[in-house]
Parts: C-alpha cells; structure tokens; sequence
C-alpha cells in the first residue's frame, strides 16, 4: 500500500508541504508547468535549497509581481488581495487542471473558509479572507492537490501536529498562536494537535486545512519500507528545524480488526426493525442484517447483527437500545480482509454507468452499481437482466 507520513513535528505551512511533495516526485518543473493551467498571473515560483539547523531542505518561494504598484492602486489590490471563495472556485473549476485534483482543492479551500466563515461571524459567501484569496494560498492549495494527485498514494496518515504558543501579527492585528482560523480547522476535524515550547506560529491556516484534508490518522509512524523522504524547509529560523519531513513508502496491508455486534428480538415490529436498520446505516454502521431464528416458547424471532469500526460501538448500541425491545447486546471482534476499489464510470451505448473498480493480485473486476444500472434500465426501457 502506497504511503505518505507527514512528519508535523516542526508544524506545516502550505509553502512547507508544496517543497517536499516537490521533493518526492523529483522534478520541480512538474510543479510549475501544472500551475500554468491555472491561468493566474502576477506570481512566479522560485524552488530553492535551503540549510535549517544542519538539514537541507528545498524551498518554494510564492513571490507576488507588481506588489508595489498594487499598494498604490486600490482597485488592483482588493482584486487581487480579497477573493471570496466562490472566487477562487471560479478559478479553479476554469483551470485545466485534473478533476480529481480540482475536487481535493476545493475540499481544502473549504475547510479554511467555514474556519474563516466562524471566526469573523459571517456567512460563507460573504467571507473576504486575505488568507486564501491572497495568489500564495491559490497556488500553495492547488500546488499541494496537483502533486498528491500526482504521488497518487493510498494511504495517507500524519504524526501529531505541533503549533507553537505566544502572540504573531497578521492582517487582523496581534494574535494568539494557534491562530483562530487554525484552531477552528482543529476542531471541525480529526486533527490531533498539541501546542510545543517555540514562541511563535508553526502551523499556518493553509497548511492546517491541508493536513486535516489529507490525513486519515495522527500516530507515529507505522512500520514501512521508505522508499523516498522531501524535505520542505520553512522561512523561520528557530531552535528546532523549522523542516515539514514527509516520508514515501510501502506499508503492509493489514488485516482490519472490525466489531460484529448481535442481539436477538422476539417482541418488536417489523417497520421499528426496518427503521432502525436506517438509523444504523445512516451512522456509520459497515453491514446491518437481520436473521430469522426460532427463540423460547417457539417464538419466531430475528437476530439482528451489526458490522462496525470499534470507535462506532457506543453511538449504535445507543441506537439498538432506544430504537427496539432489546435488552442486552453481543458484541465480538473479527478480522476481514478488504480488495483495492475505487468509483469509476462505464460508457454504454445506453449512457454512463457509475461502477466499482476492484482489484486482487493484479487482476481488475469491474461491478456495476444497481442504483445506476436500475435507473438506466428505466430510462432507456430494457429489462436490467439485458442491461447486465
């Protein structure tokens, strides 16, 4: 399984994560050449080395053109300074960049903006934020999607983030580290992040929404076999290396550890049973069934059993207890072992099927989804069994 672990250690900045994917991959004008469809102007990239506490790292540069003029000018710089996300996904959504990479910067354009939206007290569309509307963050946001797309890892997972404490200025005046777009991203994800003794900002907004988009977990490495590690050194010189290390590697697939749960009822409604399927499906639950038994006294019955992740235990038992007649669960943990798959389109003569693309040792299947498939058979009038 394909791996990137991002070292957060030292915090991370959009600029940070853009030089160490760009080491990764290997080749700086990959990057460069990308953005070019985006069809902004007034930036250019600079890529440079850069030497932090002893560790060389690559540097990327977002140098803004025509910023003097701009200051003079007051219509140019609020254009440029102060999009509002609609803006920016404007630019994105009119790039000719790949869709995949467009919909991973506009999930992490997102996570800033609901941030920004909170913190200023304003709706949405309403939101004017020099962080992300400023060419730096366009550039290191849809930078950072281009080369993950690019990397295409299938599993990507962080060390706990570390930010700073004390006082930073910025355009709103003095504020506390973490800044509070950085630790309103925190707390809409599953970040885990601690504050460490260097007195001033290690993690940015950008980079904040980044590896809250990104990440799967926050843990220590896990074992892997490395096969690459980019190193992206930041602007500040600081006691500790102001350095984001993201590791490229090979983890071994493991076995999941999954929680099957079980109860059995005698004395509840076949619509309450129906309803509490929904219920457990709608929060998370993998797999839900029920089992026609025979219990004592000869009564006809249904064991209901419910396949979850261990964190869900407590949210769907909740839901057994207060949907249905149950008073006490069964619960086991089981291993499975799950295929690579991943959503993909068919082209039929009579239109586009949405489909799941598996593969096992090598080999790809591909099954087509009954929803799509039922309603393409209803509006093209053909039996499904011909359409299958």
């Amino acid at each position: 399984m394909k791996t990137l672990y991002f070292d957060c250690s030292s915090g991370i900045s959009g600029n940070m994560t853009l030089a160490a994917l760009t080491e990764i991959i290997g080749d700086e004008n990959y990057l460069i050449e990308e953005l070019k469809k985006l069809n902004i102007d007034g930036y250019k990239i600079e890529i440079s080395k850069k030497v932090k506490n002893g560790i060389t790292g690559t540097h990327v540069d977002v140098i803004l053109e025509h910023q003097h003029e701009h200051s003079h000018v007051h219509g140019e710089e609020h254009h440029h300074e102060h999009r509002n996300l609609h803006d920016v996904c404007e630019i994105i959504d009119n790039s000719s960049i790949e869709e995949k990479s467009k919909d991973l910067a506009k999930r992490i354009f997102m996570r800033v903006a609901k941030a920004e939206s909170k913190v200023h007290n304003k709706p949405l569309e309403e939101v004017h934020f020099h962080e992300v509307g400023a060419i730096d963050s366009i550039v290191d946001i849809v930078g950072t999607a281009i080369l993950i797309n690019k990397i295409h890892p299938d599993k990507i997972i962080s060390s706990i983030v570390n930010d700073g404490h004390g006082f930073i200025e910025c355009a709103h005046g003095t504020m506390a580290v973490p800044v509070p777009a950085t630790s309103e991203i925190f707390a809409n994800s599953d970040v885990k992040f601690r504050q460490i003794d260097i007195d001033t900002e290690l993690v940015t907004p950008t980079g904040a929404a980044i590896i809250a988009e990104l990440s799967s977990e926050f843990t220590t490495l896990p074992a892997m076999k490395i096969k690459k590690i980019g190193w992206g050194a930041g602007t500040k010189d600081l006691k500790i290396p102001n350095v984001l290390k993201v590791y490229y590697g090979e983890m071994q697939e493991e076995n999941q550890k999954i929680v099957v749960m079980e109860t059995n009822i005698d004395d509840c409604s076949g619509e309450i049973l129906g309803y509490t399927e929904e219920q457990l499906f709608q929060n998370g639950a993998l797999d839900v069934f029920y089992t026609p038994i025979f219990m004592k006294k000869n009564r006809p019955a249904y064991r209901l059993t419910v396949v979850c992740k261990e964190p869900d235990i407590q949210k769907l038992q909740n839901i057994i207890f207060k949907e249905t007649t149950t008073i006490g669960i069964r619960y086991r943990y089981e291993y499975r072992t799950e295929l690579e798959r991943e959503l993909t389109t068919i082209d039929t003569k009579y239109g586009k099927l949405k489909a799941k693309k598996v593969v096992n040792n090598g080999e790809t299947y591909i099954y087509p989804e009954y929803e799509s498939m039922k309603e393409l058979a209803q509006k093209n009038d053909i039996p499904l069994k011909e359409l299958y």
